[in-house]
């Protein structure tokens, strides 16, 4: 049996067929949870400077928090944003815990911490992003903008909590 399946599929490529991977998630999509320091600064940040759209927002209670594992049953926010306002886009989500505060110092690079340490946002033009940013005194990191290619430069920046983000894209 074992020996009939191999032959099978190699008979499938030299034909020139695609065998399609199997997959247990529902979704393509990813959604990524941030918590904020200042959600106000945050959304102006996401919004007004990346240029996101505000999705949705909703509230986790108390009960459902613990029950979850999400906290000790401390209830927070959480305002949902997307590069676009559509079902095929991931989401961004930033999370507002009455006085929740980082733990740990700002980073300056990357290798300064063991987490997730940026997100990359692929932009159609990086000078409108860029503008926007300048406007709101958003420094940028290493000597950026830079070629990356022949079709696009790169910027590093950090969010007002300190989240990298690398945007990409034609100037």
């Amino acid at each position: 049996m074992k020996k009939y399946l191999i032959l099978s599929l190699a008979f499938a490529l030299m034909l020139g067929l695609k065998v399609k991977a199997q997959s247990n998630f529902s979704s393509k999509l990813i959604g990524v949870g941030v918590v904020v320091a200042d959600i106000e600064k945050s959304v102006d940040f996401y919004v007004n400077g990346i240029g996101m759209v505000k999705a949705s927002s909703f509230n986790i209670a108390e009960d459902f928090a613990k029950r979850s594992g999400l906290s000790n049953g401390v209830p927070f926010a959480v305002t949902v944003l997307k590069l676009e306002n559509s079902p095929e886009a991931n989401e961004w989500k930033l999370i507002s815990i009455k006085g929740a505060k980082a733990t740990h110092p700002k980073q300056n690079f990357i290798q300064d911490d063991v987490r997730p340490q940026y997100i990359t946002i692929n932009v159609k033009s990086l000078k409108l992003v860029l503008d926007r940013l300048a406007k709101m005194n958003v420094k940028l990191l290493g000597s950026t903008p830079t070629t990356l290619n022949a079709q696009s430069q790169f910027a590093f920046v950090q969010d007002p909590d300190g989240n990298f983000i690398e945007l990409i894209g034609p100037m």
